[in-house]
């Protein structure tokens, strides 16, 4: 794109920060790609590995704690990285363009069962290292094209309800994603019922072809905004100067920054421990047939898009804080609605699902649309944007956790004498050990991570009020800036 082209956007909306549809829409649908890969990996690789690839729970969980940690090592590199990428493509776009080909590739990987060995035991060591390595490389991949992809949040609107809006279009993209993809998992155990290893890769192929080309559908519709919006504010395209050490000093000593990364950190640990311990709950407490699991997260997906655009209108009447208080306190009693919930009440399962959906859409909306506003505080302290590290530690932190809590679960479900399906047997009965393991970890652990999230939103302190002096200020920077040069 030449620069008179994007002389003309910004002349058009110079005078509001408000964003067009179609930028919205195109923005949105960067995080569709990944949706469709974290929901497929947070919820049905656990029973993959343990149900048909055989791993031992314990293997099955080090595998994942080990691509957990390194994607979270990578994070802050490539947060780091983004942030002092100079190219004519701006920071973040060649990240995008060039990561998501091999991100769609390595996701494929994942469900394949290769055959190394005839003596089980080797064999099962094999299919360990191979599926860390994958994970490894999948997961790199994955914070290539997506923590360049969250950071453009800030660098396409400045407007702190506009932020919400967005957002909102992120993660009805996102949640469609989640949705499909369940949808998909569905359709496909129904065609090939009596096969699950091949279920597994058609659902690994056709998602990694879906996953790749919206990435590119969001760089074509937001260039043009981003390269407008940077001569606007020519300093969201400077490069980052500050030594990496003194950049991860500023950023833990930024006291609204650790409450979002807080908040984000109980939301989403609710939601994905959640995930990952409902296909053993579904099958091994409730005693159903595993596609029940599917309509499970289709009840609870499905809900968090349907409130996503009423929860964004009735944050601009009562603010970001207020809403998230609503959503999470239904959520609480669907969680520990899970924990009470007995083999036979069906209805019942579901009626909490559509509960926990109301707050997991909180969890979706609210953190990210607090996060620009913690980086426009660190701009007008710093006089740098870092968006790059700000995202990647929020991000970098939470995956850590969710490593550990993952891991931490299939270990328990192993040493407690988990039993795996076999065709003979779809839904074998489960040791008392297991069933305690399985519904702790779908009730009280995920309460307790929800109401420290509430406290901690209580105390963040960055308002409305707040957020429009932080931009009036920066404005006043600028043009005092300005009349110098």
């Amino acid at each position: 794109m030449n620069d008179s082209t994007a002389d003309d956007y910004s002349q058009e909306h110079q005078v509001s920060e408000k964003l067009d549809l179609k930028t919205k829409i195109a923005f949105g649908a960067g995080d569709l790609g990944t949706a469709i890969t974290a929901m497929i990996g947070i919820s049905y690789l656990s029973p993959f590995l343990t149900d048909v690839a055989h791993l031992k729970p314990e293997l099955a969980g080090l595998t994942q704690l080990i691509g957990k940690v390194w994607d979270a090592i990578n994070d802050p590199m490539v947060g780091v990285l983004s942030d002092r990428t100079q190219s004519s493509q701006g920071r973040r776009y060649p990240w995008m363009i060039w990561g998501a080909v091999p991100f769609g590739i390595f996701f494929f990987l994942n469900w394949v069962v290769p055959q190394f060995s005839s003596n089980e035991n080797v064999n099962e060591w094999g299919l360990f290292w191979f599926y860390t390595i994958v994970s490894i490389l999948f997961n790199a991949f994955y914070t290539i094209v997506n923590l360049p992809y969250t950071a453009l949040t800030a660098e396409l609107t400045q407007d702190y309800d506009e932020r919400t809006s967005l957002n909102s279009f992120r993660f009805f993209f996102s949640i469609g994603g989640s949705i499909f993809a369940v949808l998909l998992a569905l359709v496909i155990s129904l065609i090939i019922p009596q096969n699950k290893q091949l279920q597994y890769i058609v659902l690994g192929a056709i998602c990694a072809v879906v996953s790749v080309f919206p990435l590119y559908w969001c760089v074509w519709g937001t260039k043009k905004r981003a390269k407008a919006m940077a001569k606007l504010h020519p300093q969201m395209e400077q490069t980052v100067s500050i030594p990496l050490l003194k950049q991860l000093q500023i950023v833990f000593t930024n006291r609204p920054f650790l409450f979002v990364v807080g908040i984000y950190l109980c939301s989403w640990l609710s939601v994905q421990l959640t995930a990952s311990i409902i296909p053993y709950f579904v099958v091994s407490w409730m005693r159903l047939p595993s596609w029940h699991f599917n309509l499970v997260l289709l009840a609870v997906q499905g809900t968090a898009m349907s409130m996503l655009f009423v929860w964004s209108a009735i944050s601009k009447r009562v603010g970001k804080q207020a809403v998230y208080y609503m959503g999470v306190s239904v959520w609480i009693i669907a969680q520990g609605g899970l924990f009470f919930l007995q083999p036979g009440q069906v209805t019942l399962m579901y009626t909490f699902a559509i509960m926990a959906g109301f707050g997991v859409s909180t969890a979706y909306l609210v953190p990210w649309s607090m996060l620009p506003d913690v980086i426009e505080l660190d701009e007008l302290k710093t006089g740098q944007r870092r968006e790059g590290i700000f995202y990647s530690f929020i991000v970098f932190i939470q995956k850590i956790c969710l490593g550990l809590a993952v891991n931490i679960v299939l270990q328990r479900l192993g040493k407690a004498g988990y039993i795996p399906p076999t065709p003979e047997v779809p839904i074998p009965v489960q040791p008392n050990a297991v069933l305690d393991v399985i519904r702790v970890s779908i009730g009280p652990l995920p309460a307790i991570a929800l109401i420290i999230g509430l406290i901690l939103t209580y105390f963040y302190p960055i308002t409305r009020e707040m957020h429009a002096e932080i931009l009036l200020k920066l404005q006043a920077r600028k043009q005092q800036r300005d009349h110098l040069e």
